[in-house]
Formats: structure tokens, sequence, C-alpha cells
């Protein structure tokens, strides 16, 4: 069985010029906000591209020319600040620095907001980065955490628990300990029973694999976590044996559903809504001019008149109407 981390790059590296299939949101991932008019000041000096914010990472992209493009994932991000830039598109102006590193090469990117007087680019980037950073247990494996209270397991916002299994052995000593098992739509949870602190929690993200294997306890339930985490292998014993193959069918069906639609756990909503682009365009001021009405007609849509000599223009005009005169309309076309 894959793992939904075998396939999922997107929070965890820093890719440049990615294609059109790459730029667009895997399973899970959820669009936050849209930013136009952002300069990638450090790369592409000059030219104005949008920026995407995600729950996984942000892109940026040319407007001129897309292939141009660069995607950050959060956790390859060291540390985000503001400070001064010199853009081309904006001279000296407030900018984001984000310092990052993927695999073992560190990337500094600067964000310039072309357009003045807006502080999202600040506030998205900065917020959602953090929501990534403050909700690690949906996505990390976790050892000897502050996960039970008052012998029920602390739930993660948008968990459910499915089942809760009594008398499961960890056999990670040589003696097993007993304790309890929690399965939910996020994770594996154990704890010993006569030390809670004693516990592990495994995000179906890191799951590498799930199968009965024997042991030298007998027929044993196995997790095999993903190489990121260490590559756990933990071993559980759930006897009778149908209880063990029904434990093994749920966590398999389970993971299943997590693997077809994860969470990730990074909630974030705005509160400034990207605008439509409708309202971003700008309504151009009408003339200081006066309209006559449809019905009303002026001196050049008249009916065809009899031409008269002009001494003023020296030449032969169509006789102006009534309350007209060559002067007035000079001033009007002035």
């Amino acid at each position: 069985m894959a793992g939904v981390l075998d396939a999922l790059w997107e929070d965890r590296d820093v890719r440049f010029d990615i294609t059109a299939q790459q730029m667009k949101t895997r399973p899970g991932e959820v669009l936050i906000d849209c930013l136009d008019s952002i300069e990638d000041t450090k790369g592409n000096n000059g030219d104005r591209g949008r920026l995407l914010v995600t729950n996984l990472r942000i892109i940026w992209h040319s407007i001129a020319l897309p292939r141009v493009n660069l995607s950050v994932g959060y956790n390859s991000v060291i540390n985000i600040t503001t400070r001064t830039a010199n853009s081309k598109l904006r001279g000296q102006t407030e900018a984001l620095y984000i310092l990052t590193k993927s695999n073992n090469t560190r990337f500094e990117f600067i964000f310039t907001n072309v357009v003045p007087g807006s502080p999202r680019l600040f506030t998205s980037v900065i917020a959602v980065h953090r929501a990534y950073e403050t909700s690690k247990m949906y996505r990390d494996l976790k050892l000897r955490g502050a996960l039970i209270q008052n012998k029920q397991l602390r739930l993660l916002p948008r968990e459910q628990v499915y089942d809760k299994i009594n008398g499961v052995w960890n056999l990670s000593s040589d003696q097993g300990n007993l304790g309890t098992f929690f399965i939910t739509n996020v994770r594996i949870v154990w704890h010993a029973n006569m030390n809670e602190s004693f516990n592990v929690s495994i995000p179906y993200l890191q799951i590498r694999s799930i199968r009965i294997r024997d042991s030298k306890f007998g027929l044993a339930l196995v997790i095999e976590s993903s190489q990121q985490t260490g590559g756990y292998v933990l071993g559980f014993k759930i006897d009778p044996m149908d209880k063990l193959q029904d434990a093994v069918k749920e966590i398999n069906s389970l993971h299943k559903v997590y693997s077809a639609n994860p969470i990730f756990g990074v909630e974030y909503e705005m509160e400034e809504k990207p605008q439509p682009l409708e309202e971003l365009t700008v309504e151009q001021p009408p003339d200081d001019v006066e309209i006559e009405p449809d019905e009303q007609t002026d001196a050049f849509t008249q009916q065809d008149r009899e031409p008269v000599f002009s001494e003023e223009l020296g030449l032969a005009v169509e006789k102006l109407k009534d309350g007209f005169t060559l002067q007035g309309l000079w001033e009007v076309m002035g």
C-alpha cells in the first residue's frame, strides 16, 4: 500500500518552472487567497505576476509568461520577514522575504505588491504559514505527546473517532505494554493504560503499510511509517484473531478514504476575500460635456440644408440651425 506521502511534494519542495499540471491543486489542497500584481523581486524583477496561497504552498507565476513560475512548500520555509526591497515596478518599498531550505540548498525569495496600500501579501502568507506550523499533529508522527485527557483522545478539529479498541499490546519492548487504540479519520493513536504519556500518534499521511505479520508474540498488526519519519516499524497485538482482522480492515478502509481526500489540518479563512475581476476594473470618469437626449439633434446631425457662403471662412457651408454660430461651434470643438 503506497502512502499518501509518497506522492506529496507540494508542502516540502521548492520547485521552479513547474508544469501546468503541477500548478493545479492536489486532493486536499485548497486555494486560500489569490493576489494579482505581485512581483518576484529577486528572481524576476520588473515582471508583474500572480501569487496563489494554498494550505500547502505558495505559487508565483508571471502574467506575461506563466511557464516562468515557482512553488514554495511551507515545510521548506525557515523564516518569513518584511523588509525594504528595490523593485523595478515600485522602487524602494516594503517586501516579503521568505528564506527556505530544500534538498540541502537554501533559497531566498522576495515578493513585492505592485499595488500600493494593500497589506494582504503579508497577512495572507504569514497567517497561512502559521496555521501550517501549528497543525503538525495532522501530518507528523508524534511520540509521547499530550494526546490523552481523562482517558479520552484529545480530538483535532475535523477529527472523528471511528473505533476505540481496548486491550491492545504495544510490542516495542520485550514484555509489551497494555494499552488502548483509537482509530480516527485522520490518524491512529495508541496509549499505555498505566501511563498515558507513553503514546504514539500515527497520521495516515505517514503510514507506508499496514499488515498482519508474525512476531514472537504471535500474529500482530504491523504499521510501517514513511522514511521521512524515520521508517518506524510499530507492532500491536490484538486478540482474538477476528478482532485483529477487523481492525486491519477498518484501518485500511479509512486510510483509503483519507488518501482520496487528505485532511492536512491547515484551517484559515480570509476575512478580506479576493475581489472579482470586474470590481478591479476602474471606471473612467465622464468628460465634462453635456450630452443632448437622443430625440434632440445638433448642427452636425440635422437633415441636409442648402449651402450658403460664409464670409468668415471664405467658402460655402451648410446653413446653420437657428441659434448656432460658427464661433460657438469652434468653442465647443476647442
